[in-house]
Parts: C-alpha cells; structure tokens; sequence
C-alpha cells in the first residue's frame, strides 16, 4: 500500500502534467487553434476526471486516511479540495459548452475555471507535504 508522500508526491505530478497541458491549450485558442485547443482540453479533461476517479477511490476503499496522513497533510488536502472540487464540477460543463460550440458559457466557464485551477495547482503544488 502507498504512504501518504507517495500519495502526495503523485498527486503533485499529475497536477503539474495536466496544467502543462491546460496551458497549452489556452496557448493554442491565443494562437487561434481552436481544433488543438479541444484536443488538448479533451486529454485534460479525461486525464484530470480520471485523476480524480482514481484518488477518490483510493483514498475512500483502499487507504486509512487518518492512519496515512499527519495532520498537517490532511489539513492541505482539506484546503486543495476546496479549489480542486470546484474544478472537477466545472470540467463537464466546460468540455460539454466547448463542443457544442457555445462560446459565451464556455469563455466564462473558463474564467472561472482558470482562477480555482490556479487554487488546485497552488494548494496542489506547493502546500501538499510530500516528506515523511
């Protein structure tokens, strides 16, 4: 079974290798690449959803939180969701507004989305514990 830093260093990872290609995605709709723009959205969605999937399962069936984690790290997971939840309920929407082209929902939706996806990638990042 993985350690909480385990956990915690993944979990770090895959936040920087799906913001990389976040960003690349806003790169390509800058450069009017709206075809690369949904395929970069289309792979983070699926990589951040299954991201989410897989951790929550994790952590809900297969890990004692309490007995995997200090305190202190538990506390910043509390915080990170509190921006990473929000992300996660935006997602659909985004992907979904995206291809059926209705650019006004999905231009705010991802305003929106850009500012707690700063939150997920900060708390994410830097706050998570990864040492033992």
């Amino acid at each position: 079974m993985p350690t909480g830093p385990q956990i915690i260093l993944t979990l770090k990872v895959l936040v920087v290798a799906v913001s990389v290609l976040f960003a690349a995605a806003i790169v390509a709709i800058a450069f009017g690449r709206k075809k690369l723009h949904g395929r970069l959205n289309t792979a983070f969605f699926i990589l951040t959803m299954t991201t989410v999937v897989g951790f929550e399962l994790l952590l809900r069936f297969f890990v004692d939180v309490s007995a995997t984690f200090s305190e202190e790290a538990r506390q910043a997971l509390r915080i990170h969701l509190c921006f990473a939840i929000p992300s996660a309920v935006l997602l659909p929407v985004m992907i979904l507004s995206g291809a059926r082209h209705w650019k006004k929902l999905h231009v705010t939706c991802g305003l929106l989305f850009t500012l707690v996806w700063i939150g997920t990638f900060v708390t994410g990042v830097f706050f998570l514990p990864h040492d033992g």
